[in-house]
């Protein structure tokens, strides 16, 4: 594993175990837990020969009959934090991006759907209007292809005020993209990349943050503190 150590693993798998007591606490104020076994529903493991092929614990591989014993939230952790990206050397700043995303950000935190929409068509414009000149022309197409499918993301989030289930789902599409950008760029905030293993069956639970402490977007007041940081940026 080239960029997490096998610290940061450990604290996300513990992570996950406290997110899920987390979870089984606020759903049985409302929901009697009828099967203790429930507490492993949601996990997905892989073939250790085909990643591809998933299921529960135990199962057996349809390739080669192996037992599926890899946890795939580790797996998607892996894939996600290697994603190469050229640095860029510019004085393009994406500090305007950075403030509208993380006003989407809070919105999805406090449940606000409505608020959240407003953001998205603000991060939308913002993209749009941003210029690109100051950016090294062998980067450029790598800067545009990432900002538009944040734009597309941001006006996805914006169309579906009053849904915001469907826009958590974008949200963290959008949370890939601004990663990608605060790598490619330089900022001067100083930002948090945060993990919730949660959230769908931990394979996009990635957010970015200004505050150290966890406050989840995908949850919200359900289990606001679930979650880890998995770096500062």
């Amino acid at each position: 594993m080239k960029n997490i150590s096998k610290l940061s693993i450990l604290v996300l798998m513990l992570v996950f175990a406290s997110c899920k007591d987390a979870k089984t606490e606020a759903t049985s104020e409302t929901t009697a837990i009828e099967n203790s076994d429930n507490t492993a529903e949601g996990q997905l493991y892989s073939c250790p020969m085909h990643p591809e092929v998933t299921g529960k614990q135990g199962e057996e591989c349809s390739k080669c009959g192996m037992k599926l014993t890899e946890l795939v939230t580790n797996k998607e952790v892996e894939k996600i934090m290697e994603v190469e990206i050229i640095k860029s050397e510019s004085s393009f700043s994406i500090d305007l991006i950075l403030d509208d995303y993380l006003k989407l950000k809070n919105a999805l935190t406090n449940d606000d759907s409505k608020l959240a929409s407003e953001a998205g068509k603000d991060l939308q414009a913002t993209l749009q209007k941003v210029k690109t000149d100051k950016i090294e022309v062998e980067l450029q197409k790598q800067y545009v292809s990432i900002a538009d499918a944040a734009k597309q993301h941001a006006a996805l989030i914006s169309e579906n005020g009053g849904k915001i289930d469907s826009q958590r789902k974008d949200f963290a599409l959008l949370s890939a993209e601004m990663h990608n950008l605060i790598k490619m760029f330089k900022t001067d905030k100083k930002l948090y990349q945060d993990y919730c293993p949660m959230y769908d069956q931990g394979k996009s639970g990635f957010w970015i943050s200004e505050i150290k402490g966890i406050q989840n977007p995908y949850y919200g007041s359900e289990m606001l503190t679930c979650g880890g940081i998995v770096k500062e940026l």
